[in-house]
């Protein structure tokens, strides 16, 4: 059978090349060519230089996700432990989403690509580390040029050896996982909902109730972070702080378009300094700020307005921030802004306060809700006393959501955690956590003044619990409403 036998169009669906007794690659209907030629087969088999990395380091943080390794394997002794990266998913027809390799994965071994899958098997004194990789396109068998995810359309991967060197760990091929975990004996693990050809082959071997106690251990693993971690997330706030200043400087560009400006300019610093946004910016104008995530961003931003913007860049190793300030539009709070902008800000700093190692999670959520349900009360928005509101909740019509959560390669982080260690647990330096209070007024609420509706306000910062407090990551933006304003007229120019 001649290799054109095989193909029937141009562009292929699936990176997989096999020999003559496996399928043929999969090739996209329509395309322009009806197939290759044996001569054009063989041309591309050679006249390519070599392209080996030889001179390889290992990443930054490859000492870190070896301790990691090493604490998930004192964990689960005598257990063979699956970590998966997961596959690409179909965005529309045959393009796919951007991909980002689970958390868990990125966590233990700094890598990111497709398909890859970390195996832990039980030796004697623990655990032996396999990492699970495509192996560079084939050139032998024309992979590399005729697959959809081949190097020449979509990139080179590392060669098995290169991987070995950049993370430490030794490498082999992902396609012969498969059987090998169907053959597999003794108890295994799977982190599930990433890869679903892995847990097929191992449907006979593992239990929900297990594998949620390894999601569960490696999201508490996350709770507190090593220096790395820790230098990632100043690095991720240090650009988006770079981020809101580019914001500011082109407000007039989004009065004459919509909120879409604002998510372009942030998102532009985030590609440029980072690997992506963390989350899907929220540049809300207007009364939109009183919707929490919102993220259609296609309003129009006006003077007199308020922008909430709730954005953050996400470092090149998956670490992100989670900053929000509410901005007035034309640089200057009007009055009922400014008394509201400065409710929330004095929450914030209750809240920031109350976070200290040793200090219950719950404290710094308790002390911002406090200060909002005592100026409801003020404002005469809400009947008191405060302590009954606190008893009843009464404040969360206004104020909605908690005032924090858990930072680092997940906005959310570490949120498949026990409820005991996380939200009843207590602080411990080099947790990182958000305080983000804030007063919604509906625009349609007819429980308060006219003067009040359509103004949300929220104010976030990104918090490093320390030896003896805390530290704000964030604090390169300004939070005071005064201060707010100069920052604004600096910029502006």
């Amino acid at each position: 059978m001649t290799v054109a036998d095989e193909l029937t169009s141009e562009t292929p669906e699936t990176p997989e090349l096999q020999d003559e007794n496996e399928e043929p690659i999969k090739q996209r209907k329509n395309g322009l060519y009806p197939g290759v030629s044996d001569e054009l087969a063989e041309n591309m088999k050679s006249g390519w230089a070599d392209t080996g990395l030889r001179d390889l380091k290992p990443i930054a943080q490859a000492a870190e996700t070896a301790a990691r390794r090493a604490a998930l394997s004192a964990r689960f002794p005598g257990e063979r432990l699956v970590i998966p990266a997961g596959n690409l998913k179909t965005r529309s027809n045959d393009t796919e989403y951007p991909f980002r390799a689970s958390v868990e994965y990125a966590y233990l071994t700094g890598n990111q690509t497709e398909d890859g899958v970390l195996v832990l098997e039980p030796t004697s004194d623990g655990h032996r580390a396999t990492l699970c990789l495509l192996p560079r396109s084939d050139r032998e068998n024309g992979e590399f040029w005729l697959s959809g995810q081949g190097e020449l359309w979509v990139g080179r991967r590392h060669s098995l050896t290169e991987a070995e060197k950049l993370y430490g760990i030794p490498a082999s091929d992902v396609r012969e996982l498969p059987q090998r975990l169907k053959e597999a004996s003794g108890p295994v693990r799977v982190v599930r909902g990433y890869d679903a050809g892995i847990e097929t082959a191992l449907h006979d071997k593992v239990t929900a109730e297990r594998d949620d106690e390894l999601r569960v251990f490696l999201s508490e693993m996350r709770l507190v972070k090593d220096a790395f971690e820790i230098g990632e997330l100043q690095k991720a706030v240090d650009s988006t702080v770079r981020g809101f200043e580019d914001v500011v400087k082109v407000l007039d560009k989004a009065e004459a378009t919509s909120e879409r400006y604002i998510e372009g300019t942030f998102f532009l610093r985030a590609r440029v300094e980072g690997n992506d946004v963390g989350y899907g910016t929220i540049a809300a104008a207007g009364p939109h700020a009183c919707t929490l995530h919102w993220v259609r961003n296609d309003g129009p931003v006006r003077s007199g307005d308020l922008l909430l913007l709730d954005a953050g860049v996400e470092t090149h190793t998956y670490y992100t921030a989670d900053v929000t300030r509410t901005l007035p539009v034309n640089g200057r709070f009007s009055e009922i802004q400014k008394k509201i902008y400065d409710a929330v800000y004095e929450a914030q700093e209750a809240g920031i306060a109350a976070v200290k190692p040793g200090a219950k999670y719950r404290d710094f959520h308790d002390a911002a809700q406090r200060v909002l349900a005592e100026r409801l009360v003020e404002w005469g928005l809400v009947e008191g006393p405060v302590e009954r509101v606190l008893e009843l909740g009464l404040q969360r019509r206004w104020t909605l959501h908690g005032t924090g959560h858990m930072l680092g390669m997940d906005v959310h982080d570490c949120a498949a955690a026990r409820t005991e260690t996380y939200v009843e647990g207590v602080l411990e330096p080099g947790m990182v956590l958000t305080v983000e209070p804030g007063l919604y007024f509906q625009a349609d609420d007819l429980t308060v003044p006219e003067e009040y509706r359509g103004i949300g306000v929220r104010i976030e910062d990104d918090i490093l619990v320390t030896e003896d407090g805390n530290r704000n990551l964030s604090a390169g933006l300004p939070r005071r409403s005064d201060e707010v304003e100069q920052w604004m007229a600096s910029l502006k120019g």
